[in-house]
C-alpha cells in the first residue's frame, strides 16, 4: 500500500488531566494551531474515568460541552482504534481524563510531500523530552 502524498506527518498524542474536564486555555491553544493551519485534527476521543473506575468515551462528533471542549471539528478519519483506547484506559487513573488527538502536522505538508517525491523517507522522528530542552535553554542562557 503507498502513502498518501497528500497528508503531511501524522501524530497520535494523548493529554491526561486530573478531573472531568479540560481547562478552557488548552481548547483555546488547540483552536489557534488549528485556525492558523499549523495542524489539521483527523480524530479526537476523549475518555474520562471516574472515581469507581468506570470509563466513559465521547467522540468529536459528540457534545464535548460538558468536558470543556466546545468549537472543534476534526476530519472524517478514524485512526483512533479500540486496541489503542484499551491502552489509554489501562493506564488512567481514576478521577481523571484523557483527551486522544491524531493531527497531520499541517505545515508540513510541503517539506513530506518534497521528501516522498525525492524518494526520501522520514529515518527518525524523536521528541526531545521537555526536562532536556529546558536544561539546555538554561545552559544556553549561562554561557
Amino acid at each position: 500500500m503507498g502513502s498518501t502524498p497528500d497528508l503531511g506527518p501524522v501524530d497520535f498524542l494523548v493529554l491526561t488531566f486530573p478531573g472531568t474536564a479540560v481547562d478552557a486555555t488548552i481548547t483555546e491553544a488547540l483552536a489557534e494551531v488549528v485556525g492558523k493551519g499549523l495542524v489539521t485534527l483527523l480524530d479526537l476521543v476523549v475518555l474520562s474515568k471516574d472515581t469507581d473506575g468506570a470509563v466513559t468515551a465521547r467522540e468529536i462528533d459528540d457534545d464535548l460541552e460538558q468536558i470543556g471542549l466546545t468549537g472543534l471539528t476534526a476530519a472524517d478519519i478514524d485512526l483512533v482504534s479500540d486496541a489503542d483506547l484499551d491502552v489509554v484506559r489501562a493506564s488512567m487513573e481514576p478521577g481523571t481524563l484523557a483527551v486522544v488527538l491524531v493531527f497531520e502536522q499541517t505545515w508540513a505538508t510541503e517539506l513530506a510531500a518534497a521528501v516522498r517525491v525525492a524518494d526520501g523517507e522520514l529515518a527518525l522522528h524523536v521528541q526531545v523530552p521537555r526536562e532536556a530542552v529546558d536544561a539546555a535553554v538554561a545552559a544556553a542562557s549561562t554561557s
